[in-house]
């Protein structure tokens, strides 16, 4: 149930951030939040970070949904229903998704987030990341506890 509830309420408030967006600004324009720090473009990305593979729609699509089947079984097998585990994979899958809405809308993303030292991006992003992240450190402790429980055959001497 974690899982879904974090699904939906990514692509929900991505899906809505960006619709509030598209409703309040032009295409291109740019709005300073903090000056030369932070501000909101926006802009249509017809490719993935960097604007690397632009205009491969069919290949996002694809992939993307090669990846929310993925993680699913991933979910499925690993039998974890509770905890961060499922709520790095519904922040993953969330925002996959989020941004899969967009390709399949207009073949681009929406983005907006711009800290003027990196490319814009979008809660979509900020998702992805903040899950892959969240589950490294998952698999990172969970590796760590399972050496550790491991009997140290010269510890009693």
């Amino acid at each position: 149930m974690t899982l879904i509830f974090t699904i939906i309420i990514t692509m929900l408030a991505d899906q809505l951030s960006k619709f509030i967006v598209q409703r309040t600004m032009e295409l291109g324009q740019s709005v300073p939040v903090v000056k030369d720090v932070f501000h909101l473009t926006y802009i249509l990305n017809p490719g993935a970070a960097f604007g690397l593979l632009a205009n491969r729609t069919v290949f996002f699509v694809v992939t993307t949904l090669l990846v929310v089947i993925a993680v699913t079984i991933y979910h499925i097998k690993s039998g974890q229903k509770r905890g961060a585990q499922p709520v790095a994979l519904g922040l993953l899958m969330g925002g996959a998704l989020g941004n899969l809405v967009d390709r399949i809308r207009y073949g681009k993303v929406v983005d907006f987030f711009d800290f003027r030292v990196w490319p814009v991006f979008n809660l979509a992003d900020t998702a992805i990341v903040t899950g892959a992240g969240l589950l490294v450190l998952i698999l990172w402790s969970y590796e760590k506890k399972k050496s550790e429980d491991k009997v140290d055959p010269d510890a009693n001497h």
